[in-house]
């Protein structure tokens, strides 16, 4: 990838061409959609360039609650983005167990609860290990997969239930970092296409007492790491410093 223009945390803005292409690495915030970071950075390059239509995508979704790495491509570099979609993902999760939620995350409240002081460490270490391999997976109903062109999780909301047909993913590498009461802090490695709620649903499951998915990080896709990624107000902000400077050389003409 020595030829494509990445956007990292220590990169002076000023003489990228995001027209001509590049890629950012964003360290999206919790509360937003992975479409809220795209159109916030799109509106600010169509007044860089004063171009209705600026080409910009993110190559992988990451769920409202969840934070880590985006990957946001520009101009032509969206055509890189398929590619980038196709590697595979590093997260770092925390499952809630002795509960479960619509969502199979925060965004629902809890629901089912159950006593968890019974299961063992071992047991625990055990379920999550169990999920390693190639597997079909049943992806949430709250999800941006789409049926006849509406997001899942828009037809989720308004009661909704539509089947979902099971994707095959693989779960290249996944253990337990700590167990701390409920919480179980879990890294993994996986495919693309496999939705970490669905595994802290099943790990539930397994396990007898329902869980749900706590927190969520994106710590890497491919070889791109999310502790080369920028924060998204530092990006705003130079990207409006730009903005700024392009209107400053205009009235002055």
């Amino acid at each position: 990838m020595d030829d494509i223009i990445i956007i990292k945390n220590t990169t002076d803005y000023k003489d990228v061409d995001f027209h001509k292409g590049a890629t950012i690495l964003v360290d999206k915030p919790k509360n937003w959609t992975s479409f809220d970071v795209v159109n916030k950075v799109r509106n600010r390059l169509r007044k860089i360039y004063n171009i209705k239509n600026f080409k910009v995508g993110h190559a992988g979704t990451l769920d409202p609650l969840a934070t880590g790495l985006l990957v946001l491509c520009t101009g032509k570099n969206t055509k890189l983005i398929s590619g980038f979609q196709n590697d595979t993902k590093h997260y770092s999760a925390v499952v809630k167990l002795g509960a479960t939620t619509e969502s199979y995350d925060r965004e629902y409240p809890e629901e089912n609860i159950k006593e968890t002081k019974h299961l063992k460490d071992a047991d625990v270490k055990k379920a999550v290990k169990s999920f390693k391999g190639v597997q079909e997976q049943m992806p949430p109903m709250f999800s941006a997969i789409k049926k006849n062109g509406v997001p899942l999780y828009k037809l989720a909301r308004k009661g909704q239930k539509i089947k979902v047909d099971p994707r095959e993913i693989n779960i290249k590498s996944i253990k337990v970092n700590k167990i701390d009461g409920s919480l179980v802090y879990i890294d993994m490695h996986c495919s693309k296409g496999t939705y970490v709620r669905s595994i802290a649903n099943d790990l539930g499951q397994k396990l007898g007492v329902g869980a749900y998915l706590y927190d969520l990080v994106r710590t890497s896709s491919g070889q791109l790491s999310l502790n080369d990624a920028v924060s998204l107000d530092s990006l705003i902000e130079n990207l409006e410093i730009r903005m700024n400077q392009n209107n400053s050389v205009s009235n002055s003409k």
